[in-house]
């Protein structure tokens, strides 16, 4: 298993969301976070003409998915957030796949596989 962390624009959520349960990845969890890239949060072309002296770090704000998923499915998921979320402009995020080594429902106690479907 692996889980999928994914960082996006705010206003690509829903159509990121839709497009998972299209291909059948219904479930995921959702975090409002800030954070801020090479261009240190400035609405400029990166690198800027503004002196380094005078930026102003600012975070901007975005959301980070958690998906977790059987090896076989990381490749889609993968294509689907990419496909939605890319502009071709700064800002447009992260994808992060990480190994889970354990899974387990706690209302059930299934582990593995189970516990994640």
């Amino acid at each position: 298993m692996k889980e999928i962390l994914a960082i996006l624009q705010m206003n690509r959520m829903e159509e990121t969301k839709d497009a998972l349960e299209v291909i059948g990845v219904p479930s995921f969890t959702a975090y409002k976070v800030a954070g801020r890239g090479k261009q240190k949060g400035l609405q400029v072309a990166y690198p800027s003409p503004i002196e380094p002296g005078e930026r102003k770090m600012k975070y901007l704000p975005k959301r980070m998915i958690s998906v977790v998923v059987e090896d076989e499915f990381v490749p889609a998921v993968v294509a689907v957030i990419t496909k939605i979320n890319r502009t071709g402009n700064f800002g447009d995020g992260r994808i992060f796949v990480c190994p889970v080594e354990e899974s387990i429902r706690i209302r059930t106690g299934e582990r593995g596989n189970e516990a994640v479907s």
